[in-house]
């Protein structure tokens, strides 16, 4: 019941305008609100400090500064294995599975295409017909920078705008099409697998999605998908390089070709992932 009352309230709340005042608070510099609001969130999340690359709360300016935060210098061991896969974020999974000719699962009985979520180059979507997914959950109080989960060249990015639906659990499971519905960031690339893509989609609370190359791109509900310049990004990328971080939490779709790769067989829903770790195998090259 709880859950369904959840569904229900955020169809009636003005989302981009609760996310909007979110962004704000989340970069007040007044010190004690944003030692209060980064005190707070760690006793509520137990963050682990030990972790965290600067002291807490002084070398953060602002609690989205500390929300983005980057990791103390070994926290992460990346798999450097050639023929290893590795998850690009700390967080849960939620599906990871084959994708159903263009199908890909939601939730259970809930589905979406592949033309649906990325949205624009078409010919992009066939490519993964038949291939694989996974989607992966970032919850509050992990970290929230996202790393390529192999070896590749980047080619584009394409924002896409929409709406800003919760992602949690009831929510995925109650809202046909979050992920065609939600605005998001598509990367894609070329890999020793094929082409690849990583999706950032975006979420209520969520102020924005930033790269390094693209700066923050603050959410729009409508108007056109944007190609976004990477003139300024490197061509090729390494496993365990940084692509972007989300600004409060979200979810990634990671995009394989068929017959490219396999997952782990404990690639399940609800498996906790620390980034760098080996979630899949390529088994071909091209």
């Amino acid at each position: 019941m709880l859950q369904r009352l959840f569904i229900v309230l955020q169809y009636c709340l003005p989302r981009h305008a609760l996310t909007a005042l979110v962004y704000r608070l989340a970069r007040v510099r007044v010190r004690w609100i944003k030692d209060h609001l980064i005190a707070a969130f760690v006793r509520a999340y137990g963050v682990d400090l030990e972790e965290v690359d600067g002291d807490t709360p002084g070398d953060f300016a602002t609690f989205n500064h500390f929300f983005t935060r980057a990791l103390a210098e070994g926290s992460r061991v990346v798999d450097e294995q050639s023929d290893a896969i590795v998850s690009p974020v700390d967080g849960t999974v939620s599906v990871a599975a084959p994708i159903e000719h263009n199908s890909l699962i939601q939730a259970k009985g809930i589905d979406y295409t592949l033309q649906e979520l990325l949205a624009v180059d078409l010919e992009n979507a066939a490519a993964y017909r038949d291939g694989l997914f996974a989607t992966l959950y970032l919850a509050p109080f992990n970290y929230h920078r996202v790393h390529m989960p192999l070896d590749g060249e980047l080619l584009a990015a394409h924002y896409v705008p929409g709406d800003l639906f919760s992602v949690n659990q009831a929510t995925v499971a109650g809202v046909p099409g979050l992920f065609r519905r939600n605005e998001r960031l598509n990367l894609h690339f070329r890999t020793a697998a094929g082409p690849a893509a990583l999706i950032f989609v975006g979420a209520l609370n969520v102020g924005s999605i930033s790269t390094p190359w693209t700066g923050e791109i603050r959410p729009r509900k409508t108007g056109i998908v944007e190609t976004q310049d990477l003139s300024a990004a490197p061509t090729q990328l390494r496993k365990g390089d940084l692509l972007g971080w989300f600004n409060m939490g979200s979810t990634v779709i990671v995009l394989l070709p068929k017959n490219a790769a396999r997952w782990q067989a404990d690639l399940v829903s609800g498996k906790s992932l620390q980034m760098g770790e080996r979630i899949g195998t390529l088994v071909t090259r091209v």
